[in-house]
């Protein structure tokens, strides 16, 4: 028998599922319909990303601080996004911008074959080693997102968690035929998501809502 811990411990856990339950009962009715996804926001314990003075808002709906200049996103930004690239599973994907590592959580939830590239060693050296503790595992890069992987492109999806001022080529061009890419474009406070199918090299975009994320920083982003 696996050791739960102390009572404390054990109510400690009833009470953020609780709180996810919670969460994800509220993106419901902010419009999200993937039950894949919900379910997958309702799995991640998003408090472990936390600080802990920072502990007691893990679940509300709203973005924080985790150093470096970074977020971690809003869970209605990461239900929509993700909702959007239509997750199927063994889809290789590719995350521009590691972040915490939240986002590429939901996704290996969905079943995706996760390459996630951040910018900033500090948080691509402490999310590296934090993720897999958690029992995670995509695959890690380091280096600039706006240029993807291209290593080992193409992929079937492409979400990018940083606002860009325009779509990088380069992601374009690593993007499989039938594939998705999500991404905020527009200034660096304020982006509308755009989506782009791929179709016999043929590009599909649509846009969506109007949201707000950190710069994409990179060759084919925002200078640093």
């Amino acid at each position: 028998m696996a050791f739960l811990g102390s009572k404390s411990m054990i109510e400690d856990n009833y009470k953020q599922r609780g709180l996810r339950g919670k969460l994800v009962r509220k993106l419901r009715t902010k419009g999200i319909r993937n039950e894949a996804v919900l379910d997958a926001i309702g799995k991640v314990p998003r408090h472990v990303f936390f600080d802990e003075a920072l502990l007691g808002h893990a679940y509300e709906d709203k973005a924080f601080p985790i150093g470096e200049g970074q977020t971690i996103s809003q869970p209605y930004t990461v239900a929509f996004q993700t909702e959007k690239l239509e997750i199927k599973p063994g889809d290789k994907v590719l995350e521009i911008g590691t972040g915490s590592g939240y986002q590429a959580c939901i996704l290996l939830e969905l079943g995706a074959k996760v390459y996630t590239i951040e910018f900033n060693k500090i948080l691509y050296e402490k999310t590296k080693e934090f993720l897999p503790s958690l029992g995670y595992h995509p695959y890690f890069f380091l280096g600039d997102g706006s240029k993807g992987v291209p290593v080992r492109a193409p992929y079937d999806k492409i979400i990018v968690t940083a606002g860009a001022p325009v779509i990088p080529d380069a992601l374009i061009e690593q993007l499989a035929d039938n594939g998705i890419l999500i991404i905020p474009v527009g200034g660096r406070e304020k982006q509308t998501m755009v989506r782009l199918t791929k179709k016999k090299g043929v590009l599909k975009k649509e846009e969506f809502d109007t949201f707000a994320f950190v710069p994409l920083l990179g060759k084919q982003g925002w200078k640093p």
